[in-house]
């Protein structure tokens, strides 16, 4: 039987250019938004969770006021999981501790593939309020979508195949910042 693993073709971010994105998206942000009353970060669960919390902290840096930031699990809210595994896996990582009703709610997630995990994650923030409205800001955008689904705010895009992974490590996380790109390898 053929096992395959993922191996690293090439890097495509480091941890500087990084910085840089997520600087240059929170001021986007500000920009468009004209400031920063009524807005707040909700991160994607699990590393989205910390990519708003950096974006949030940059626009405390250019606007002295540091919007509220939560979390979202969307797992009980994904299409490819039958309705046994989500019950399963239910012991939710969401942490909103602020009212969303009429915020302008900007969604964080790592890397946009097929805009299928953006769908859940709108149909879970329906059960905290009803934003004025909601943004999308993703690191990366990698393209095939499946979903009509397009980032307000993209930190880098990256053509791949549906053969490729894009994987974000994150310091918090993974004790490093970088994005690479890897492939599935037969042995």
């Amino acid at each position: 039987m053929k096992m395959s693993k993922q191996i690293e073709k090439a890097l495509v971010m480091t941890a500087e250019e990084m910085r840089r994105a997520l600087i240059r998206i929170a001021h986007e942000i500000c920009e468009r938004n004209r400031g920063v009353q009524q807005l707040a970060f909700i991160g994607i669960h699990s590393r989205g969770d910390a990519l708003a919390r950096r974006i949030a902290a940059n626009i405390a840096a250019i606007e002295e006021l540091e919007p509220p930031v939560g979390a979202i699990d969307i797992t009980l809210h994904r299409d490819d999981l039958d309705l046994f595994n989500r019950q399963a896996l239910a012991g939710s990582r969401t942490s909103i501790n602020f009212a969303i009703d009429g915020m302008r709610v900007i969604l964080v997630d790592d890397v946009l593939y097929t805009g299928r995990t953006i769908r859940a994650a709108l149909d879970a923030l329906t059960h905290f309020g009803r934003p004025a409205s909601v943004q999308l800001a993703a690191l990366i955008d990698r393209g095939h979508r499946e979903l009509p689904i397009a980032a307000d705010y993209v930190g880098k895009n990256i053509p791949t195949s549906k053969r490729e992974t894009v994987v974000v490590a994150i310091e918090e996380k993974d004790g490093r910042d970088a994005v690479t790109i890897c492939e599935e390898a037969d042995e």
